[in-house]
């Protein structure tokens, strides 16, 4: 242990020597390797002798008393650090801490919109009478998002007529330059053609090649201009506009329609996912929210 402290200690004073490391963070930095010198006291090792098995079994002890990853990788990088420091000083001919992999984060959920908040910003759309041109464009945007899934790119880039031999679908180009066929709803369709004649009005009667021109420097609306109009029509709906935007569509498109009961790889070819673990974090979305309907309202979660 005296051992130990010994280059921990000198360690620490390089630290605030060379690098500066305010006070704080040197204080993270000695808990962090106190409680490793404890682990190394219970095995009978040093600092100078120890392993790379015998870290990843101080990792793993970490994993298993319930240390968040992030806290985890925190301390991973103060021994990486440490032993690298000890090689430099010729204290160690070998790294043991080079070969341990970092601690794997869990993957953050999306954000997601419950079929009420979409019919809300349907309902607001819809109703922007004193601009029916805006209400028009609006709406498609919405039903065609919510109808498809689209990345934001695909859906302002949507070309004019955006329909190809069959009006039930959409062909999309993503990414990859990948085609692929994208079913249409019926109200989308609707959308699509009642906002047709408002299309104009964005260009001021020019042609366009484009299903939602503007004035923009690429001919058609923006990715930042429709995520500005949507957090407003998400203001005006009563919806917390950092809840929303054309991503968060997205996600509501793909967990709605698991949700209801629709395959897995259907969904990952509606949303142009190459591989389907990428899909498979909706299902993880699912698990989380009926996990939460159980805490909430069964008897027992109360007890």
């Amino acid at each position: 242990m005296a051992r130990a402290s010994r280059h921990f200690d000198s360690f620490l004073e390089m630290l605030s020597a060379e690098r500066g490391l305010a006070q704080n963070s040197l204080l993270a930095y000695r808990n962090d390797l106190a409680d490793f010198s404890g682990f190394l006291t219970g095995r009978g090792e040093s600092a100078e002798t120890v392993g790379t098995e015998a870290l990843r079994l101080y990792m793993q002890g970490l994993s298993d008393a319930g240390m968040t990853a992030s806290t985890a990788a925190r301390r991973l990088s103060a021994l990486r650090q440490f032993f690298k420091f000890l090689v430099q000083e010729n204290i160690r001919n070998d790294d043991p801490a080079d070969l341990l992999d970092a601690p794997k984060r869990a993957r953050p959920l999306p954000k997601l919109l419950s079929e009420d908040e979409v019919d809300a910003l349907l309902t607001e759309a819809r109703g922007l009478r004193d601009d029916p041109a805006e209400s028009a464009r609006l709406t498609a945007l919405l039903e065609i998002l919510y109808a498809t899934g689209l990345r934001v790119s695909e859906l302002v880039g949507l070309r004019w007529p955006p329909f190809g031999d069959d009006a039930r679908f959409l062909v999309i180009r993503g990414k990859g330059n990948k085609e692929r066929l994208v079913p249409l709803s019926e109200p989308a369709r609707q959308a699509i053609e009642a906002y047709a004649g408002w299309r104009s009005d964005f260009i001021e009667g020019k042609t366009s090649p484009w299903l939602f021109p503007s004035r923009s420097e690429s001919g058609h609306l923006t990715r930042q201009r429709f995520g500005q109009l949507l957090k407003e029509l998400a203001g005006e709906a009563r919806i917390n506009p950092a809840k929303v935007s054309p991503h968060v569509l997205r996600h509501a498109f793909a967990s709605h329609l698991l949700a209801r009961g629709a395959d897995l790889r259907a969904v990952q070819k509606m949303l142009g996912h190459a591989d389907i673990s990428t899909t498979q974090i909706y299902t993880h979305v699912l698990e989380a929210r009926k996990q939460a309907l159980v805490r909430q309202h069964h008897p027992l979660a109360k007890v």
